[in-house]
């Protein structure tokens, strides 16, 4: 139990310390910080899902210090709120682990805008053919890159940027324990693709996209610290799964709605019967859809 406490309070003064460091001085003048506009700063501030994690642990040593027999109930409290925190980290588009766009912010004016975003690029087979269709409905996407894709396929990450879309942060390798690890390793993954990403293209990512979505708590203090919003969607199409393209469209098109954020993968991409990534088949008719109900496509940063 001790140890458990000891945990959270390193936890939340590591967090602290990372803020602290990090948010620019009240007398200092405006100035330009990785994947942030000028002017604008970030600084971290635990959920309150966070505070009641650390009133649940105080709150069960205390008790175990005073009535050394109620350990298990005090045990108990701290299992199930470990499986809270688990199961925050496991919803994708939970914001109780700290600020997550699902939704892109309220416009002040009357045209109506969807975020198309898509993952796991780039991938030197599907995303010049993604980067064609885009073209020819002069639409805008925000493609969540891998930092070492991003390095192995610097030309074609550039010409991404060149077409106008926008590169964010997907980590640097895509691990798969990503959600299981430490803030020194979430911030070495995410650290080295802003520099990859920085490097190839000449612009720093603003926002961060887990992969497959999952993380901790100790996520969004690194977040902070590096100035990084953190993205997930308002639906996505599974279609690294899923290789019926119809599926894939109705899961995406069912309701299209003013501030939607839509995720597909142009990386990893499940291919239909016919051998295509379904991407390729369910992107043209999402931007026929967008089309008739009058929603422009826009990157996030956009909407910044």
């Amino acid at each position: 139990m001790v140890h458990m406490v000891q945990a959270l309070g390193e936890f939340f003064g590591l967090a602290f310390q990372m803020s602290w460091q990090d948010a620019p001085r009240q007398d200092a003048p405006p100035q330009a910080v990785a994947g942030q506009q000028v002017g604008v700063s970030r600084q971290w501030s635990p959920s309150p899902l966070l505070y009641a994690s650390a009133a649940v642990h105080l709150g069960a040593a205390a008790a175990t210090l005073a009535r050394p027999p109620v350990w298990p109930w005090a045990l108990g409290a701290v299992v199930l709120n470990h499986a809270v925190l688990a199961a925050a980290g496991l919803w994708p588009r939970s914001r109780l682990l700290g600020p997550n766009w699902t939704r892109l912010p309220t416009r002040t004016d009357a045209s109506g805008t969807i975020a198309i975003t898509i993952d796991d690029g780039p991938d030197p087979e599907v995303t010049p053919q993604v980067l064609s269709q885009l073209a020819e409905y002069r639409a805008h996407a925000t493609f969540f890159c891998v930092g070492e894709r991003v390095e192995r396929y610097a030309d074609l990450a550039r010409e991404i940027v060149s077409r106008g879309h926008d590169i964010e942060n997907h980590s640097q390798k895509h691990r798969h324990n990503f959600s299981l690890m430490g803030p020194g390793g979430m911030r070495a993954e995410i650290s080295r693709a802003q520099e990859s990403i920085q490097r190839v293209t000449g612009s720093s990512p603003r926002f961060f996209r887990a992969p497959a979505g999952l993380r901790n708590p100790f996520l969004d203090p690194v977040l902070a610290r590096l100035q990084l919003r953190l993205a997930s969607w308002t639906r996505r199409g599974f279609d690294t799964v899923n290789a019926n393209a119809d599926a894939v469209y109705r899961r995406l098109a069912n309701p299209l709605r003013d501030g939607d954020i839509l995720l597909l993968h142009d990386g990893n991409a499940a291919r239909t019967r016919g051998g295509n990534p379904v991407i390729l088949e369910v992107l043209p008719r999402l931007l026929d859809a967008l089309a008739v109900k009058q929603l422009q496509p826009v990157t996030l940063r956009s909407a910044i």
